[in-house]
């Protein structure tokens, strides 16, 4: 690819991005990605052959992302605690419109063709949730954590942190630190005095 064309695709999937989680799956149409981005369908369908290509292709990117913020964060010899403090921070200090994909990923895998969802939750997987369940478990194993199930303790976090993935929460900015420590306090310590 030329690096007109790498603009071009950029391009592409920035502005589907927003137009998805705006729309949702279902009720986005490519010719409305193309007259938003400013090219042909013809020119559309050159970068992604379909709909469910372009959707997928913008999950991959932010699961790139992910992957090399949690990689960065596992290599850290900071404690266990510090560690899920770095990963709450590298999500929510997002903007939302950024941290809104992993509500989109969970709210729009259904409209995909099985064979997609399979691939994508096996990526999502690889590349995203078991990566912080194994931060969780080797908090475990070195006693920083209570013995849990490492698999709970990761949905409960990210159950803790979805209603954050919405991009009207927070009136689409990043969250504030002192709201991101309230929210990893409440995970790690719980509510009681």
């Amino acid at each position: 690819m030329t690096t007109s064309e790498t603009g071009v695709r950029e391009e592409i999937l920035k502005t589907a991005m927003r137009m998805f989680i705006e729309q949702g799956y279902h009720g986005l149409a490519m010719r409305q990605i193309s007259e938003a981005v400013g090219v042909s369908k013809a020119a559309l369908y050159y970068y992604f052959k379909d709909k469910e290509e372009l959707f997928l292709a913008i999950l991959s990117n932010y699961l790139d992302e992910m992957e090399a913020s949690i990689d960065a964060i596992r290599t850290m010899t900071q404690s266990s605690n510090e560690r899920i403090l770095r990963f709450v921070e590298a999500v929510l200090s997002q903007p939302a419109e950024q941290r809104a994909i992993i509500r989109l990923a969970s709210q729009e895998m259904a409209q995909l063709s099985p064979a997609s969802r399979k691939n994508f939750n096996k990526v999502y997987y690889e590349k995203f949730i078991g990566k912080l369940t194994a931060i969780l478990q080797e908090g475990m194993e070195r006693g920083e954590f209570r013995t849990l199930n490492a698999e709970v303790a990761t949905w409960s976090l990210m159950g803790i942190m979805y209603p954050y993935f919405y991009p009207s929460h927070g009136g689409g900015k990043p969250l504030t630190p002192e709201t991101i420590h309230e929210i990893i306090s409440i995970y790690l310590e719980g509510v009681t005095k």
